[in-house]
């Protein structure tokens, strides 16, 4: 079927997305919004030392400076970058004795991306990764 750009706009808009899921586990999410206290509370969270955290803001404070280019034949709605949440990582839990505690919702997870339960227990142990509403580090093992 042939559409008109409108149409093709409006079915994009309503559809689900088709290749990816969500995952909604315990999370600490910084409220929208990217400002200096943001920069200051991301950089606690990582334990980083006061030079680097004036090294951010630094750079921060050049980042809003600039103006974003204008691309040439390249059109596109302009990001709003102050409608964004910088900051969101799953809430610390203590160990695991066994994978049977682990919340059914991340085991879940796993499942979807073909993780074994062999397999996620190796992952669990070995390192953190996948952060973006989800993480499985070692202490959810």
């Amino acid at each position: 079927m042939a559409y008109t750009e409108e149409e093709l706009k409006k079915e994009l808009e309503t559809k689900e997305y088709e290749y990816g899921f969500y995952t909604d586990i315990d999370s600490e999410t910084f409220p929208i919004g990217l400002s200096e206290e943001i920069v200051e509370r991301i950089s606690a969270k990582k334990n980083e030392p006061e030079w680097m955290t004036q090294w951010r803001l630094e750079a921060f404070r050049a980042w809003k400076k600039m103006d974003e280019p204008d691309w040439a034949n390249v059109h596109y709605k302009k990001p709003d970058f102050q409608a964004i949440s910088y900051y969101s990582a799953p809430l610390k839990k203590d160990k695991y004795e066994s994978i049977d505690e682990v919340d059914p919702e991340l085991l879940a997870t796993f499942e979807k991306l073909g993780i074994s339960s062999r397999r996620a227990k190796e992952i669990g142990r070995s390192c953190c990764g996948y952060r973006c509403r989800l993480s499985f580090c070692s202490n959810y093992f």
